[in-house]
């Protein structure tokens, strides 16, 4: 039985599908890795608030430790923005590593149909060539024995 053009279709189909399911999966890390580096940027900026603050306190600068502890109230909110959206992320991309594993498992199954199909499609050749090449001897090997006995 040849593989049938709905079963190459389907192969295509999940195909497809996983490769969109990667795509998803590798937008959304990328998203994840552009939320920790924004975390950890604004962490920078409140150490470089803290900074501000102590470096004012030896120079008696109010303008600076003003500015100093906006800059690190300002990297805190940031910080505490950024973190619920980070976890969030997280789960999306948990939720899409096994949305892509179930395509793949999908994909490959349709795969091994195939597979098995063709691979017994082969030994249903191979054998119907075997019996042909049998026929074919038996019908030669018949011809030189009666050719023998009329002589």
């Amino acid at each position: 039985m040849a593989v049938s053009r709905a079963m190459r279709r389907l192969l295509r189909v999940r195909e497809i599908e996983e490769e969109l399911s990667r795509a998803a999966l590798e937008s959304a890390t990328g998203d994840l890795k552009r939320l920790e580096a924004a975390l950890a940027a604004a962490e920078k900026r409140e150490r470089g608030g803290r900074r501000l603050v102590v470096a004012s306190v030896g120079t008696g600068e109010v303008e600076d430790r003003i500015a100093g502890l906006e800059e690190t109230g300002a990297a805190r909110r940031h910080a505490a923005a950024l973190t619920p959206r980070i976890a969030e992320m997280e789960l999306t991309i948990t939720a899409r590593r096994r949305e892509f594993l179930a395509k793949r498992i999908e994909r490959r199954q349709v795969e091994t149909l195939v597979r098995e199909t063709e691979a017994g499609d082969a030994i249903e050749a191979g054998r119907r060539a075997q019996r042909e090449l049998d026929d074919w001897f038996l019908i030669r090997s018949r011809r030189g024995g009666d050719a023998g006995e009329e002589a």
